[in-house]
């Protein structure tokens, strides 16, 4: 989805995502990322800087489909944009927090494979669509045939 806001980070997850459903019956996913940055010192060796956490929110679909793969210090790329939230707390002093909000994420396979199985959820226009059944296709796979596809017809 195009944004003008549009936001791509790489970091571990600090907590296995958290699953909730509104009072209408969407879900929603939260989790935080954490990214160091790698800095090399004088010496030439690399040692780790500082630490930054984003929190993210997952919706629908997304969030049901992160729930159920990822879990804490799963690497993942998130994309999405950027959305500020403001409350007042009990003591009635303002607080405002920047977030992502995901429009896609997926596990990182700079230092991991993963097996991909596309869902099968009840067809509708908040949660994306029907995929049809479930197919399991590893990713990187070796298969029969030496045909892309963009070789296939």
């Amino acid at each position: 989805m195009p944004s003008d806001n549009q936001i791509t980070i790489v970091g571990n997850l600090t907590d296995d995502p958290e699953l909730r459903y509104t009072a209408n019956g969407a879900a929603v996913a939260n989790f935080r990322v954490a990214y160091s940055t790698r800095i090399r010192d004088a010496a030439g060796n690399w040692t780790d800087g500082d630490t930054s956490f984003f929190t993210v929110n997952c919706w629908r679909s997304l969030a049901e489909n992160a729930a159920e793969t990822l879990t804490r210090g799963t690497r993942v790329v998130v994309t999405g944009r950027l959305k500020q939230r403001s409350w007042e707390n009990q003591e009635g002093e303002k607080r405002t927090v920047v977030e992502i909000e995901a429009d896609d994420l997926g596990p990182s396979l700079r230092w991991a494979t993963a097996s991909v199985t596309k869902t099968s959820r009840s067809s509708s226009a908040s949660s994306g669509g029907d995929w049809g059944a479930a197919v399991a296709a590893p990713v990187g796979a070796a298969t029969d045939s030496e045909e892309t596809p963009l070789d296939a017809g």
